[in-house]
């Protein structure tokens, strides 16, 4: 396997304030974790690029571009909601994560590469159409999707959303659209409230969303039992023509912000698991983003299993 993998430096530079759960340390604790694996040399870098504002347009409205770009001009403390933090530099690191993702994206989709990873910040899955939320400016999972369908001219898109808080942000982009499925698996009632088994899409996008609401306390059986029972069979009569994955590591049962328990080499087992369903429908083709996990060691680890996986270079199960 040949997995892409980008991240910057600048992405340092979006600054959530003392004490806020979404902070830098999240990248640095985590990339010089990466850089002691010794497949590490391995991975293709890809170079972080920002995109054009208009390029978020993919997905937002233009009124919360503007906003996010005066709000950050003017240095305000957040946007939208409280818990979107932000500063003087955020609309222009969000635009990084944005663009860097599809450069990655790029690379995945031509063959250049067979999957990749982006370990970016700020995270995505919770903004909207034309609102921030829960530390999040700009949806980079459903701007990326967007422009592979239209610049790579895929046609079927399908996100998987593992992180422990339920995506609303892309559900609801892609809800009537049978083009994108999305699936996630998320700790259930917990925040942002959305995200229950009866929500299956809206319109022509009905059964093109499938959610996985988990119990608190669930573990790796239950996620295993989930994932053969419901997201892997969806995922293979989807027959996708590329799987991006919400790689959120806050279901771990070290992280602060949830109750699921999942084990750091259960990262081993999901990558796996959509690996095959890769090989099977898109030749391979895995684009996985960094979403939520907010304990820096368990967070370092789990990325590690992750792209190490993916690199085809864990042979042996990691079981902490």
């Amino acid at each position: 396997m040949k997995t892409a993998f980008t991240s910057d430096q600048r992405f340092l530079d979006h600054d959530t304030g003392s004490g806020h759960p979404e902070r830098p340390a999240r990248l640095s604790h985590t990339l010089a974790h990466l850089e002691k694996q010794p497949w590490y040399a391995t991975l293709q870098s890809i170079p972080a690029v920002a995109c054009d504002p208009d390029q978020l347009a993919l997905v937002h409205h233009q009124t919360l571009i503007e906003r996010a770009r005066v709000s950050c001009e003017r240095n305000l403390p957040y946007l939208d909601t409280p818990d979107v933090a932000i500063c003087r530099e955020s609309f222009d690191i969000a635009r990084l994560a944005a663009g860097t993702v599809m450069a990655l994206a790029d690379t995945v989709a031509s063959g250049q590469a067979d999957n990749g990873f982006a370990l970016i910040r700020p995270p995505g899955h919770h903004a909207e159409f034309d609102a921030a939320l829960g530390f999040c400016l700009f949806n980079n999972i459903a701007i990326t999707a967007r422009y592979l369908q239209r610049h790579h001219g895929l046609e079927k898109i399908l996100i998987l959303d593992w992180d422990v808080h339920h995506g609303n942000g892309t559900q609801h982009l892609f809800e009537a659209d049978p083009s994108v499925f999305y699936i996630s698996t998320h700790q259930y009632p917990h925040y942002p409230g959305t995200g229950s088994r009866s929500e299956e899409g809206i319109g022509a996008g009905k059964g093109a969303t499938l959610n996985c609401p988990m119990d608190a306390g669930s573990g790796d059986a239950e996620y295993i039992q989930v994932f053969s029972e419901k997201v892997l069979p969806a995922i293979n009569h989807y027959r996708p023509d590329m799987i991006l994955v919400s790689a959120g590591f806050d279901a771990h049962h070290d992280d602060p912000l949830g109750s699921i328990n999942l084990s750091t080499g259960h990262y081993q087992w999901m990558t796996r698991e959509v690996m095959d369903c890769a090989a099977h429908h898109c030749n391979g083709r895995i684009l996985s983003v960094l979403e939520g996990g907010y304990h820096l060691d368990a967070l370092a680890q789990s990325v590690a299993a992750h792209i190490g996986t993916l690199n085809d270079s864990n042979t042996d199960p990691v079981a902490h």
